[in-house]
């Protein structure tokens, strides 16, 4: 398994449990040092904002407030807004206002006693957008922020303008393996809690230094912003992914829609992928890539991401400022 296990599928987090003993094993050795002080690469300003009778989150917003439409990053499963999107935000700030949130329970997120739900964060995120004011918002949704932009758009269709989806699908629990790594959670948990989880993270990272090593130096950042989800929120989040289904309702949002394929992808399979895309009817941009894109090849997935951005502004007919 590549590098992929670093990124937001809920079968990444759940294929490296499996073999926690394995990894730890191998975590040490030249190259696994994520103790130097981290240093994060160029990242707009954040804030941190109260959502009134929801809670505080951790925001980027960049780009001119005044630059219609305003794009809405929502990442995936054990990520943040900055490990998904780094490499994004200059290039889409050109043109578009670009806000990116953690969800709950990721990064900076808001805490919650509650089980995670899908619903919540898209709730959270439509709180946000009327905060802000933005309008109706261009989407980005990477393998879990997937289906939390699709529950925006169908709970809250007067925020949603347009939808890019990446890496993603319409459910993950129809097939027997799935079903059997859904249950795998349990083991998730306690490896993480035990201690496993900075041998994975370890391991992990050095994986993807070895596929693109201009990331080591951002290596300690990685590890620090990895750390910042505890195990109950990240298997909490786990089981709502286990429960998504948008098949009886994805083909009634009729809106303007791309589909990033990462085509490689070991996590979320490429089919799975292209039956989202045909039930949004969403134009489909392809990459020979596995779904740790954003990490390994952040500039290719910077332009792609823009590429489908602009398609689908185009197709709800808002014009970019640049």
């Amino acid at each position: 398994m590549k590098t992929a296990a670093l990124t937001t599928s809920a079968v990444a987090a759940l294929a490296a449990a499996v073999a926690v003993r394995r990894y730890a094993r191998q975590a040490g050795g030249p190259g696994s040092d994520t103790s130097a002080a981290p240093v994060p690469p160029p990242l707009p300003p954040g804030r941190v904002l109260n959502l009134p009778g929801r809670g505080e989150v951790f925001v980027r917003d960049c780009g001119s407030t005044r630059a219609s439409p305003a794009v809405l990053l929502l990442h995936g499963w054990t990520a943040s807004g900055d490990i998904n999107f780094f490499p994004a935000y200059a290039q889409l700030a050109e043109s578009y206002r670009v806000i990116a949130l953690d969800l709950r329970g990721h990064g900076r997120g808001m805490r919650s006693t509650e089980p995670f739900t899908l619903e919540d964060c898209a709730d959270d995120a439509a709180a946000l957008l009327g905060l802000l004011g933005t309008g109706r918002v261009i989407v980005v949704g990477y393998s879990m922020g997937g289906p939390v932009g699709m529950l925006l758009a169908r709970r809250h269709p007067e925020r949603v303008a347009a939808l890019v989806m990446q890496a993603t699908a319409l459910e993950w629990h129809r097939t027997a393996r799935e079903r059997a790594v859904w249950r795998m959670l349990p083991v998730f948990d306690l490896g993480v809690r035990f201690g496993a989880g900075a041998a994975m993270t370890q391991w992990l990272l050095r994986r993807a230094v070895e596929e693109a090593p201009e990331l080591d130096a951002r290596r300690p950042w990685l590890a620090a912003e990895f750390r910042r989800a505890t195990a109950r929120d990240l298997v909490s989040a786990g089981r709502a992914l286990s429960r998504y289904d948008a098949l009886p309702w994805a083909g009634q949002l009729n809106l303007p829609a791309a589909m990033l394929v990462t085509t490689r992808d070991h996590l979320v399979r490429p089919a799975k992928q292209r039956e989202l895309a045909k039930a949004l009817r969403a134009s489909v941009l392809e990459i020979d890539a596995d779904h740790d894109l954003p990490l390994v090849n952040g500039g290719e997935y910077a332009r792609l991401t823009r590429i489908a951005v602009d398609q689908v502004a185009a197709a709800a007919g808002l014009a970019a400022s640049g």
